[in-house]
């Protein structure tokens, strides 16, 4: 009885001696994951963060210092250049209103294929492949360019706006999540007389909305940074999108550097190219960065529950 005992003892003591190391072994695995975390971390914020620096400090200083720290003279001139632009209010004006009616215009398209895509509607397949073939052919550049010619579309802002309709793996991913819904919800509403567009506009929709807000922001992201067909279809100067007015400033910067230092000393020169250029960007990225967090709650969770199934 007593070597039973001694025995059950002396395994007491051994598991909880691995349990011990098992802890040890745990909590220096967590001590290296956060150092190199940390390390990660730093790589990817530092060239925002010098970015930002680099926008705000004079050309003496960043001459002498262009990887820094802490800034050791702050001059808000590289902003004051980027704003005095006449066409740069005029750039964000048209950028606003591309990026109101293209989201809204995107998101009810978006909605409305994707929950009929989960009826039993005649020739559904056919129009799922159809769909899906898009993702992976396009019709080309120059016949793009002569469907919006001929769409009377040229030099018109509805150019940046109504030739994105949807993106089809955003559809196909709310319509995974609209059939995750449960039936009974549609089925009670249609007895008590609600129609199809009843139903998603009022219990389908409202139950939706972290799916919705989370790709309401991509689609914003896209828009925001919309150039490429301004590009194209757009002469006018004061049609053109925040982006490519940006892309003009900072084309520009270099020969008004030249002038100013054709005017003045060398050490009095306060604005220069690189600083005109990261406070484009700064200028470029705060908006939607300040947009992030009031959708960050909505963005995790629709992230995973519309992606269960395809």
């Amino acid at each position: 009885m007593q070597l039973v005992r001694n025995i059950n003892i002396q395994a007491f003591f051994n598991i909880e001696r691995k349990d011990k190391m098992k802890s040890k072994y745990r909590l220096n695995g967590d001590v290296v994951l956060g150092i190199i975390l940390t390390i990660f971390g730093i790589i990817v914020l530092y060239p925002f963060y010098n970015a930002l620096l680099v926008s705000l400090v004079p050309q003496h200083v960043y001459v002498k210092t262009p990887f820094m720290f802490f800034p050791k003279e702050i001059s808000f001139d590289s902003y004051k250049f980027v704003f005095s632009n006449d066409a740069l209010m005029g750039g964000v004006k048209v950028t606003v209103i591309v990026l109101i009616f293209g989201v809204l215009y995107n998101m009810l398209l978006t909605a409305l294929t994707a929950y009929a895509m989960t009826k039993a509607i005649p020739g559904k397949k056919f129009i799922m492949y159809c769909i899906i073939f898009t993702m992976y052919f396009g019709g080309g550049l120059i016949p793009f360019y002569l469907l919006i010619k001929d769409l009377g579309l040229m030099n018109n802002i509805a150019a940046m706006i109504l030739p994105t309709g949807f993106n089809a793996v955003y559809m196909i991913i709310i319509k995974s999540f609209f059939e995750d819904l449960p039936i009974e919800l549609e089925e009670s509403a249609k007895i008590d007389g609600a129609n199809d567009l009843v139903v998603l506009f009022k219990i389908i929709l409202p139950l939706s909305l972290p799916i919705l807000a989370t790709f309401s922001l991509y689609y914003s992201v896209e828009r925001w940074n919309e150039w490429w067909n301004g590009m194209l279809f757009i002469r006018s100067i004061d049609k053109q999108p925040l982006q490519l007015v940006l892309r003009t400033i900072v084309q520009d910067a270099s020969e008004f550097i030249d002038q100013a230092s054709a005017s003045q000393a060398s050490n009095e020169v306060t604005i220069f190219a690189d600083g005109i250029k990261m406070a484009s960007i700064i200028a470029t990225m705060m908006p939607v960065m300040c947009l992030f967090p009031f959708l960050q709650k909505y963005f995790v969770k629709g992230l995973t529950v519309g992606a269960v199934k395809s």
